[in-house]
């Protein structure tokens, strides 16, 4: 008993490192899993993957609690009315959960449709190892063309309705291809799109709130609330520790792309990707 609550411990904070770093956490989580089996049913192991996210997202909703509720009059100054009810909401956070919606409609839709699929289908060590590598090769190849650019949008304020739309559809990558990673994706696709570094992540930050919000409910429906009190407990474990080190790991990242690129992320998942390919290439001559 005491040993699956370690292990709901160690994947959540695998999840709370991963979930914000452009490594991707789903397929972390998978690797992790290969290795440190959770003693539970497939449903609730199903459901846990997902719904320990939610830890992660509150981080972001306290770390940017400032940016993300738009109402008060205090610290307002730019007010949707200068009296009534408007006078309370803060217009720029609104236009800017406006923008996150409509980022996040490619991969509701599309990613609600192919979600049992990719379940079945691509959510193995495979499939994880491939995008890893692929999209480290892709974070290299863009940092160096976006060495020689000069970014155009430099705030979510200034990202527009359809750069918002075109980011949201990288992230379907992610919804789809496990070891995409969902922050690597949007990102990747931010800064194709002349979005600078920082205002990259931070919107991505924000995009997840809805995303992993309705991805943990979407789980919740299929698979149920946890049967016992031990997944209860489990559960609970996970979801803290993926809190807890989250609150670190986004303060961490926000202070290094300051001052690097994402490069060393690039080169992190190509060596992981390729140890995976050849452990896996191994056990199978191995078993032959």
């Amino acid at each position: 008993m005491i040993w699956e609550l370690i292990k709901s411990l160690i994947f959540g904070i695998v999840e709370g490192i991963t979930e914000w770093l452009p490594i991707s956490s789903t397929g972390h989580l998978i690797l992790l899993d290969e290795f440190l089996k959770l003693d539970a049913t497939d449903n609730f192991k199903e459901m846990f993957d997902v719904v320990i996210q939610l830890g992660a997202i509150l981080a972001v909703v306290v770390i940017y609690w400032h940016k993300l509720w738009p109402f008060g009059k205090k610290n307002n100054p730019k007010p949707l009315t200068q009296n009534g009810f408007g006078a309370c909401v803060k217009k720029d956070i609104l236009q800017m959960w406006c923008k996150v919606i409509v980022a996040t409609v490619p991969a509701a839709v599309i990613g609600l449709l192919l979600d049992d699929w990719s379940q079945a289908h691509l959510y193995n060590a495979w499939t994880v190892a491939i995008m890893l590598i692929l999209f480290g090769v892709a974070f290299i190849w863009i940092e160096k063309w976006h060495k020689n650019q000069k970014p155009k949008m430099n705030s979510i304020a200034s990202l527009r309705y359809n750069t918002v739309l075109m980011i949201g559809v990288f992230q379907v990558i992610a919804a789809i291809f496990p070891g995409t990673s969902r922050s690597g994706a949007t990102i990747v696709g931010a800064l194709l799109l002349g979005v600078s570094r920082t205002t990259a992540a931070e919107f991505t930050f924000f995009l997840a709130v809805p995303v992993m919000f309705g991805a943990s409910l979407l789980k919740l429906v299929k698979c149920g609330l946890p049967a016992t009190g031990m997944e209860t407990a489990m559960l609970l474990i996970g979801m803290i520790s993926a809190f807890l080190v989250s609150v670190f790991v986004i303060r961490f990242l926000m202070n290094y792309i300051k001052k690097h690129d994402f490069t060393v992320f690039g080169w992190y998942r190509i060596v992981l990707g390729l140890l995976v390919l050849i452990g896996g290439f191994t056990g199978m001559i191995g078993k032959n």
